[in-house]
């Protein structure tokens, strides 16, 4: 057996917009409107909990030209005008959108962070396939952030 050096993957990226936090807050945290902005998150539905809390659940299905298949996400930090993110997997994934004020509204950012956990579950279940199912999520998160972001501005500025 070879030994394998592990680091999680990230990305992040911003935009500002001319809301105040909390309202924008108050739109990425509904999660049951993803489908709106994600180019991948077709729905996402609360399955326990109530709502964008620490510790609530959701499930989102998503959709590729290649696949269909659905993940189970739990809520990790919920401050409203702050922070919204959550674990898929949970533990192999981290999402979060960042608020922070900004001259003329907000400055948001999202993140994403492929953890060693998943990382290891994934060279664990695709064997040596991984590389490349990982790529493949590495280059949907650089390429869908900025889509995501672009269609949040568009919603929030309508």
């Amino acid at each position: 057996m070879v030994a394998m050096q592990i680091s999680p993957l990230t990305f992040r990226s911003s935009v500002v917009v001319s809301r105040e936090p909390e309202e924008v807050y108050a739109l990425v945290s509904d999660v049951t409107r993803t489908g709106e902005w994600s180019p991948v998150c077709a729905e996402c539905w609360w399955d326990e909990g109530r709502g964008p809390e620490v510790g609530s659940f959701f499930t989102g299905r998503n959709v590729t030209p290649e696949r269909t298949w659905e993940t189970r996400s739990e809520v990790v930090v919920a401050s409203p005008g702050r922070e919204f993110a959550w674990s898929v997997g949970p533990g192999l994934v981290r999402w979060s959108y960042l608020m922070k004020p900004a001259e003329t509204g907000t400055e948001l950012t999202e993140t994403w962070e492929f953890t060693e956990a998943g990382l290891k579950f994934f060279h664990e279940k695709f064997g040596a396939d991984a590389p490349r199912e990982i790529a493949a999520r590495e280059e949907a998160a650089r390429s869908g952030i900025p889509a995501t972001l672009a269609a949040i501005e568009r919603i929030l500025e309508g």
